[in-house]
C-alpha cells in the first residue's frame, strides 16, 4: 500500500495528518503538486513535483496509483480513475469515495459545472472544520488498519 495526495489542493492540516500517519504505520506517502512542497524528512514521505498545467498532478496520479493504495483527493474525475483501478479515494473531509458512490458524485460534480459555466454561482466549499479533520483522520485510520489485517 502507498498514499498519494492530489497536493495542490490539499489543506495543511491533512498533510499534517498523513505526515503522521505515513511515519507511524511506515508506508510510503507521496505528495504530487505542481509547486515545490516542502516535507518533513523522513524515509517514508516524498514531494514530487510536475510541470505545471491542467491536470498534470492528477494524470501523475492516476498512472503511478494501484490497487490497494490509497489516494487522497477532492478532485472527483481522479477519484473515478484511480478507483477503477482498486485504490481506496479519501476525500480532504474524511468522505471515502468508492465504487457505490463515485458515480453519483460525478453527476452531482457534472451538473454543479453546468451550473457554473451557465453563470449561476454556486459558492466553494466551507472552510475545513475539526469536525472534518477528524472525520478524515478516523477514514484514514480504518484504510490503515486494513493494511495489517
Amino acid at each position: 500500500m502507498k498514499i498519494w495526495v492530489d497536493a495542490d489542493a490539499c489543506p495543511v492540516a491533512i498533510k499534517e495528518i498523513l505526515y503522521r500517519a505515513a511515519k507511524r504505520v511506515e508506508v510510503p506517502l507521496t505528495l504530487v503538486a505542481n509547486q515545490m512542497l516542502r516535507v518533513p524528512p523522513s524515509p517514508w514521505i516524498r514531494a514530487v513535483q510536475v510541470p505545471a498545467g491542467f491536470d498534470v498532478a492528477d494524470q501523475r496520479i492516476a498512472e503511478a496509483a494501484e490497487a490497494g493504495d490509497v489516494v487522497v483527493t477532492a478532485d472527483i474525475p481522479l477519484a473515478s480513475l484511480v478507483i477503477a483501478k482498486g485504490a481506496a479515494v479519501i476525500d480532504p473531509r474524511g468522505e471515502l469515495l468508492d465504487a457505490r458512490n463515485i458515480q453519483e458524485r460525478l453527476t452531482l460534480r457534472n451538473f454543479m459545472e453546468t451550473l457554473r459555466s451557465g453563470g449561476v454561482e454556486t459558492g466553494g466549499p466551507a472552510a475545513l472544520s475539526s469536525a472534518d479533520k477528524q472525520a478524515f483522520a478516523n477514514q484514514l485510520d480504518r484504510l490503515l488498519a486494513r493494511r495489517k489485517g
